[in-house]
Formats: C-alpha cells, structure tokens, sequence
C-alpha cells in the first residue's frame, strides 16, 4: 500500500562533490532497481541502502524519505522528456507539422524503451504529484507546447491554440502509455507513430483553415 504524501520531497541537499555526486548516483542507481523489482508498495528507503551499499543515514543525507527517492527518479524522467520537448518543437529549422511528427516518433519510442520504470513511478504518483516540485515541471512543458501552437496555428484563437496543445499531451500520454504496456516490435512503433503524426497533421490542418476562413 502506497504511503500518504509527504510535506517534503526535494532532495535535503545537493551534492557539491565528486564523492558525494558518486553516492547519490550510485543511490539512485540502486533505487532503480528496487523500483523495478519490488515495485512502488514495497519501495523502501532501507532497500535502496541495502542495494546500494550503503548505510540508511547516507541515503537520508540527500533524501528525506522513500517518497523524495521516487520523486527525483519521476522529476529527472519529467525533465528529459521536456528536453525532448524543447529539442524537437523549438527547431525553427523544420517546420511545425514536422516537428510534431519528429516529437511522436520520439515520444513513442520512449515510452516502449521505458515502459516498465514508468509504470512502477505512475503506481508511486500519488506521494507526489500535487507537490509544488511537480506542479513547476508541468508548467514548463506546458509552456514550450503552448509556444509551439502559437507557431502552428498563427491564425488561431488562444483558446482553440490551448484546447488543441492539451489534447495532443493527452493523447500522446494517454495513448502512448496503452500502447507500450505490450511488448512492440521496431515496425510496430513506427506505424503507430506515423498513424498518431497523421491524426494530429490532419487535426490541425482544419484547426488552421478554419481559422483562415474567419474574417
């Protein structure tokens, strides 16, 4: 059973050393693997010592409780994926409908590459997600969508820009998540990305002509 949020989950303190950089990779290695076997019900702060080989006081130096562990694993996987995010959507030297199509293809081979990490974090969610740490992550992602959608559709209002970009985050979310709980083949993510690319080339294809029919 999943334990009730915690007030804290940032890390205690940020390691300025190579020594110290060293043991909170190597706890959060250890954690990883924890995650992967036990799953979130049995994650245990004492586990991830034991794995890592280290004693529970040291990992308490970098994180107050389990839930601050799952967070970091959750924030740092956030983080890539607005990496992702930014990369492809604000490459002004392609254009929109491509990058849309890159970000798919990019996004679904993600989510199979690291279906089971993400499905013990989503089982973890509740420790953290209404943090406020959470909260600034979703904000920034939701940002650079947003700025892309000023870019596609020029012609559109705010409002249909945002009802467009929040309904492409959750499919792709959403859509992508179903999709990778089955073990797919190469050819197999390739169609389904093109076939998603397709769906979003051709939502916003009439989003923007109708716009442009507007006086």
């Amino acid at each position: 059973m999943i334990d009730r949020p915690s007030a804290r989950i940032s890390s205690r303190k940020q390691p300025r050393q190579a020594r110290s950089t060293e043991l909170v990779a190597a706890i959060l290695q250890a954690a990883v693997q924890v995650l992967a076997k036990e799953g979130a019900g049995r994650f245990t702060t004492a586990r991830v010592a034991e794995k890592a080989g280290v004693s529970v006081g040291s990992v308490y130096q970098y994180f107050p409780n389990k839930a601050a562990i799952l967070f970091r694993l959750q924030s740092d996987e956030w983080r890539q994926t607005t990496d992702l995010l930014r990369a492809i959507l604000e490459d002004n030297d392609r254009p929109p409908l491509e990058r849309l199509r890159n970000l798919v293809h990019a996004f679904i081979r993600s989510e199979c590459e690291e279906a089971e990490m993400r499905l013990a974090l989503s089982d973890a969610a509740p420790l953290y997600r209404d943090a406020p740490e959470a909260q600034d992550i979703r904000v920034a992602g939701a940002e650079i969508v947003q700025a892309f959608m000023r870019e596609a559709l020029p012609g559109a209002s705010d409002a249909v820009r945002a009802v467009a970009g929040d309904l492409i985050k959750a499919t792709l979310s959403q859509v992508g998540k179903a999709f990778s709980e089955s073990s797919r083949t190469d050819a197999e993510i390739k169609a389904y990305a093109d076939a998603m690319a397709d769906m979003f080339r051709a939502y916003l294809e009439r989003l923007g002509h109708g716009a442009a029919r507007k006086p």
